[in-house]
């Protein structure tokens, strides 16, 4: 599904990412750890097509397809969807409309027609009981005011809906009480299937309490330096990442 190789990336002339392969199947849950300034979020954003970096070297395919020159919206049309870390702030958009522009405008990019308002409402409902939302909270505008948790919930909420091919939750738990991290992570297992892929990226293990990755990738200086099971991502809770970069 999605196959990295060799990606150096950076931005305003800067390589952040100096040689980055990860192959993704269907399927699969890949988690990838490493230190702050490793270049875990700058790998989430490269992915997702975002305009300000720039790809230097290598290649990005997403189903046999060279993606590197593709906008975010072309990307996202195509079934990658980016968690951001910090969601931003649209007033006088409510949730509910901007799932709906969303989703019909998705269906238009793959000659589709708009998805019928009853199929809609009823999609919504059931997202929203899956992660415990209340209908009120879908009349609201979009993150204005939210709490750390109704951000995030909202995110899997749209990530719910767009059912990606492949979703990219990029430090999902920042910020999350346990309670609002269980509920967060309920929702992206639910989703889970045989036909799509998750990749976390996250500093610490605690989540992979809750969405267990097939595999775990350490990420140092723009680099994966160590790839293994979930037991890596024990490992390094109990070690810390002081003695990945003194083997790096």
């Amino acid at each position: 599904m999605l196959s990295i190789d060799n990606l150096h990336a950076g931005c305003e002339g800067k390589t952040i990412l100096q040689g980055i392969n990860l192959d993704v199947k269907p399927g699969e849950v890949h988690a990838i750890m490493g230190p702050n300034g490793s270049g875990k979020s700058t790998l989430s954003t490269v992915i997702a097509g975002h305009e300000e970096y720039d790809v230097y070297q290598g290649s990005i395919l997403f189903d046999g397809e060279d993606i590197s020159e593709l906008s975010a919206d072309e990307r996202a049309h195509k079934g990658i969807f980016l968690s951001f870390q910090y969601p931003v702030e649209i007033p006088g958009v409510s949730v509910t409309n901007f799932i709906k522009t969303a989703i019909n405008q998705t269906r238009k990019a793959q000659g589709l027609a708009e998805m019928p308002a009853s199929e809609m409402l009823k999609s919504i409902r059931e997202k929203a009981a899956l992660l415990e939302i209340d209908s009120r909270f879908l009349s609201r505008s979009l993150n204005e005011g939210f709490s750390g948790g109704e951000k995030k919930r909202n995110e899997i909420f749209q990530m719910a809906m767009l059912e990606p091919k492949l979703a990219i939750l990029d430090e999902t738990d920042s910020g999350l009480d346990i309670d609002a991290l269980r509920i967060v992570a309920n929702g992206v297992n639910k989703l889970k299937g045989k036909d799509n892929a998750i990749v976390v990226i996250t500093h610490y293990q605690r989540l992979l309490d809750y969405i267990v990755p097939d595999f775990v990738h350490v990420l140092h200086e723009g680099r994966i330096v160590k790839s293994g099971t979930k037991e890596l991502a024990l490992e390094l809770e109990e070690k810390g990442y002081d003695w990945i970069k003194q083997g790096a």
